[in-house]
């Protein structure tokens, strides 16, 4: 038998001006490393199929399958605040969509497949590195309940790619409801295509919020909706300690996804201002500033809508302002909400916010786990001689002045002990990607060809929210020599 992709594309059906026709690149030797089974299934594909040479020529671009419509999607961004007129896909092709077994059009995207007519000079390939990265944390953020791209494979090329230094090359198989961001509209935007504008509107709206059809003023509608998802989204990134690291609006996925996972990274030690990305000098993109980000780009998404909200330029930019105006409320309520969750708190009274802030400011100052400080704290709910979530502190007396006002509060709870930390374990995760940890399995393919701790680490990261004694040291926090200070894009 041979590999079938039950394509049924529709971004290529767009004008030309969307994108560019291309083909990957052949490459070398291609080798599979890593297939997700449980995703090809719901993709409605062949996991024994895809694991043969033939589907590893596939997933590494070397052969175009049947049915497949490959293109490079144009769009713009602001990086880091510039505004770029064209990036695109300089380095990833979409093969197509396919509809997966619940119904929902998934796009299957190669990375690391090639030049395109978007690539500014570059290979258009991909190192192993930011592959490997880019699957473990996206398959992370899955099982952790986080709305992600995924990651289907991995496999090596067999050819080297230049960077600092030369380094294996591989290609990254993504999946995702769409790859349509806040930069694809800016893309027509500032060229003055409305026209453009309107058929990319309607195409998001038949795509990610059917819901809209039909309706009075579907574009209004339509920047509500990404508004709350963006909104929502944020806000779980911050109640796992995520760092996206490069919130540009070519990142900013008009579905909701979390999309492109160069330079991120979870939190150790709770620290607002943390900043991992060595392209992010001045900390725009700092944990704390997530949320204003977001809705910075959501700006600049409402600003390419502007022309289909009506000729009255006056009235139009003061009905965007009144839905852009909901951002904050929603992260907060989805926010708020969450870290009650986490601290055992299953209704709300006046004073819990500031309870909790107190929490993270004593965390803070104490460099306390973000991770595990919120993990022990269900340990401490369901036994009051638990004292591990008091060991993340550096002044111990700081948590147990805290605690005093918590269990108080706790009281007026209904949950029994054992209820509440059941709650509280469902939605403060014991292993997440850990820096070093990821850095290991990194370094352990890329210089020894060995895949054990890269298979292990997805294992684990797998049941985020489950006791594994087995793999208990997952859990740990690094050393001071294991601490990953900077994390690098994958470009």
């Amino acid at each position: 038998m041979t590999v079938h992709f039950p394509f049924q594309n529709s971004y290529s059906a767009l004008p030309d001006s969307f994108f560019a026709r291309v083909a990957p690149t052949p490459v070398a030797a291609p080798r599979l490393i890593k297939l997700n089974r449980p995703l090809a299934v719901q993709l409605g594909l062949d996991p024994d199929l895809l694991e043969t040479p033939e589907g590893a020529e596939i997933l590494a671009g070397k052969t175009v399958p049947d049915g497949a419509d490959p293109i490079a999607m144009a769009y713009a961004g602001h990086q880091f605040g510039q505004f770029v007129p064209q990036l695109g896909d300089g380095r990833a092709i979409l093969l197509g969509e396919v509809i997966d077994r619940d119904g929902v059009r998934r796009d299957i995207q190669l990375k690391g497949s090639g030049p395109t007519p978007f690539s500014r000079r570059g290979d258009g390939r991909a190192a192993l590195g930011p592959v490997l990265r880019e699957y473990i944390v996206s398959e992370a953020m899955y099982a952790l309940g986080i709305p992600t791209t995924r990651s289907l494979a991995a496999v090596v090329t067999g050819e080297h790619v230049i960077r600092e230094t030369a380094l294996p090359g591989a290609v990254l198989t993504r999946v995702a409801a769409s790859h349509i961001r806040v930069g694809t509209f800016q893309f027509f935007a500032v060229r003055r295509d409305t026209d453009a504008i309107r058929r990319l509107a309607d195409h998001v709206i038949a795509r990610h919020y059917p819901e809209l059809l039909g309706t009075e003023r579907p574009y209004h509608a339509l920047l509500a909706g990404v508004v709350a998802r963006q909104a929502e989204l944020v806000a779980r990134w911050l109640l796992v300690g995520f760092i996206h690291g490069v919130m540009n609006t070519d990142n900013s996925s008009i579905s909701g996804e979390t999309i492109d996972y160069g330079p991120c990274a979870f939190m150790d030690a709770y620290n607002p201002a943390q900043v991992f990305s060595s392209i992010d000098e001045m900390g725009r993109y700092a944990y704390a500033n997530q949320p204003r980000i977001a809705l910075w780009n959501l700006t600049r998404l409402a600003e390419c809508l502007l022309p289909l909200f009506g000729e009255e330029q006056e009235k139009a930019v003061e009905q965007a302002q009144d839905i852009l105006g909901a951002f904050p409320e929603t992260f907060s309520k989805a926010y708020q909400a969450g870290l009650r969750k986490k601290v055992g708190l299953f209704t709300e009274r006046d004073g819990d916010e500031a309870l909790i802030q107190d929490l993270l400011d004593a965390m803070a100052k104490n460099q306390a786990d973000f991770t595990l400080t919120f993990r022990r704290l269900g340990d401490a709910a369901g036994d009051p001689a638990a004292d591990d979530a008091r060991a993340e502190f550096m002044d111990p007396a700081a948590f147990d002045e805290w605690a005093r006002r918590w269990r108080e509060r706790l009281a007026a709870e209904p949950q029994s002990a054992a209820e509440r930390q059941s709650a509280m374990n469902a939605v403060n995760p014991l292993f997440i990607p850990r820096n070093h940890r990821v850095e290991a399995v990194i370094q352990a393919a890329v210089n020894d060809d060995n895949y054990a701790p890269f298979e292990e680490l997805v294992k684990v990261l797998a049941k985020p929210y489950e006791d594994q004694p087995d793999y208990a040291a997952y859990a740990d926090p690094p050393l001071p020599d294991q601490r990953v200070l900077q994390t690098f894009c994958g470009t």
